[in-house]
C-alpha cells in the first residue's frame, strides 16, 4: 500500500487532481501540492474546501516549489513523506520531478512526454529521447512510473488494450479528439498556450505501413460521424500516444486525429506566418530581448479562465479495426463528457477534467497495489479492467461502438 499524494502545478488539470484526490483521501491520505506561484496551489486548495471536497478530515497543504530543481522536488517529497507524485505541470518538468521521485523510492505518473524548452517535434519515438532512457533505473530502484496517464495520452492508451480482447487481429488505431464545446473567447487555447502551439507547429508523425510518415499540420483532414457531438472534421495531428502504441502494435497503422475549427486554423496560420509562435529569441527596435511563442502565451486568456462559461461536449475515443473470426471488424471505444457538469463539479473544463481524472484513476490503483509494479510502463502494458472499471465510477464512464450497437463498456 503506497499512501499521501504530492501534485506538481497549479493549472486546470491540477485543479481537477486535487478535487478529485480529495474526493478519495480515505484511500489517499494527506495531500500536498507545490506551484512556483504558492498561491495559486492555495487558491486550488481553497476551492476544493468551498466545494467540501475532502471525503474524510485530512491534510492537503500548498508549498511553493521550482519544479525544475530535482534536488528541491526530492526535499519536498522527503519532508512531505508522499509515496506517490502526479506530476500534472508543464511538460517541461517531467525529468526533473521523474528524477527526483527515482531519488526517493516514489511512485511516478505524468500526463504528457517531456519537451526539451530548446526543440520543437524531436525525432520519433519521443518517448525515446527521454523517459525510456531511465527505464533501467526505475526497475533497478523498483520505482513505478506510469507515463501518459492523462485521457490522451493515457484512457485511449487503455482503450487500445482493451481492444486487443475484443479482436483477435489489430490492423489500425484511430485516435479521435473532439472538442465540441464552446468557451466565449475570440481566440484561446484549452490548456497551456505554449505548450499547445508547440505540438502544432512540427512535423506531423504518425506510424503507417510499418514505418514513421511525415506530413505538415492540417495537411490531412477528414470528417468523422461521432457519437453526441455528430459530423465533425479533424486533422492528423502528431501526439504521444503514437508513440508509445506504435511500440506495442508494430504491425498496425496508429493516427491521431485532433478537431479543429476554421477560425482556430486561421489565427494559427497567421500567427506561424508572422513568426509570433517562434520558440527563439527576437531583439525589439528597443534592444529588448523577447521570445515570440511566451509573448503570444501572456496576451491569450488563461485556459483556467474558460472554464465558467464553457458549454457543450467533448468526445475522444479509439476507432480499432481489424479482424474477428477471419472477418473484418471494428470498434469504437470513446467517452463523452460535459464542460458544464465539469465545472459544476471541480471548477473547471471538460478538458482539463477529461485529464485531470485519469491520475487520480491510476493513483488509486498505485495505492492499492493493483498498478504498483515497480518499473516504468506506458498506460497499455498495464491492465486496462481495472482502470476504466475506476474511470466509469468516478466521472468519466466509457462506451463502445461496434457491430452488436452502442453500450456502456463494463467489466
Amino acid at each position: 500500500m503506497k499512501r499521501n499524494v504530492l501534485i506538481i502545478g497549479a493549472g486546470g488539470v491540477a485543479q481537477v487532481v486535487a478535487h478529485k484526490a480529495a474526493q478519495h483521501n480515505d484511500r489517499l491520505g494527506d495531500l500536498h501540492i507545490a506551484s512556483r506561484t504558492v498561491a495559486k496551489a492555495e487558491a486550488i486548495i481553497a476551492s476544493v474546501h468551498e466545494k467540501a471536497a475532502m471525503k474524510v478530515p485530512g491534510v492537503f497543504k500548498a508549498h511553493a516549489l521550482n519544479a525544475m530543481d530535482s534536488a528541491a522536488v526530492a526535499d519536498l517529497i522527503r519532508s512531505t513523506g508522499c509515496q506517490i507524485v502526479i506530476n500534472v505541470g508543464s511538460s517541461f518538468l517531467n525529468m526533473s520531478v521523474l528524477e527526483a521521485c527515482i531519488e526517493t523510492g516514489v511512485a511516478y505518473m505524468d500526463t504528457a512526454i517531456h519537451e526539451d524548452p530548446d526543440k520543437i517535434c524531436e525525432t520519433p519515438p519521443w518517448y525515446g529521447n527521454y523517459e525510456w532512457q531511465r527505464r533501467d533505473r526505475c526497475a533497478a530502484a523498483g520505482v513505478t512510473a506510469v507515463l501518459g496517464v492523462g485521457f490522451d495520452p493515457g484512457v485511449v492508451n487503455a482503450y487500445a488494450r482493451a481492444a486487443e480482447a475484443m479482436l483477435d487481429t489489430i490492423t489500425s488505431i484511430d485516435i479521435v479528439d473532439i472538442n465540441a464545446g464552446s468557451h466565449g473567447r475570440w481566440f484561446a487555447t484549452n490548456f497551456d498556450p505554449e505548450i499547445n502551439f508547440r505540438e502544432f507547429t512540427g512535423t506531423v508523425w504518425s506510424w503507417q505501413k510499418g514505418q514513421w510518415q511525415a506530413n505538415a499540420m492540417f495537411e490531412v483532414g477528414r470528417e468523422w460521424d461521432l457519437p453526441v457531438v455528430g459530423k465533425q472534421k479533424a486533422y492528423l495531428t502528431g501526439h504521444d500516444e503514437v508513440h508509445s502504441l506504435s511500440a506495442r502494435y508494430p504491425q498496425a497503422d496508429v493516427r491521431f486525429w485532433m478537431g479543429f475549427g476554421d477560425h482556430y486554423i486561421n489565427v494559427f496560420t497567421v500567427l506561424k506566418n508572422l513568426g509570433l509562435l517562434s520558440e527563439k529569441p527576437v531583439t525589439t527596435a528597443e534592444g529588448q530581448e523577447v521570445i515570440p511563442l511566451k509573448v503570444v502565451k501572456a496576451v491569450l486568456p488563461d485556459p483556467a479562465s474558460l472554464a465558467p462559461d464553457y458549454t457543450g461536449k467533448t468526445c475522444i475515443g479509439d476507432l480499432v479495426k481489424g479482424t474477428k473470426d477471419g472477418k473484418p471488424a471494428e470498434v469504437f471505444i470513446y467517452n463523452v463528457a460535459d464542460h458544464k457538469e465539469a465545472f459544476e463539479e471541480v471548477g473547471s473544463q471538460g478538458i482539463s477534467y477529461t485529464a485531470g481524472v485519469p491520475p487520480v484513476a491510476a493513483a488509486l490503483l498505485i495505492a492499492d497495489g493493483t498498478w504498483d509494479v515497480g518499473h516504468m510502463a506506458n498506460v497499455e502494458q498495464l491492465d486496462p479492467a481495472p482502470f476504466i472499471t475506476l474511470l466509469n465510477q468516478i466521472g468519466l464512464p466509457t462506451r463502445i461502438r461496434d457491430a452488436e450497437g452502442d453500450r456502456p463498456l463494463t467489466y
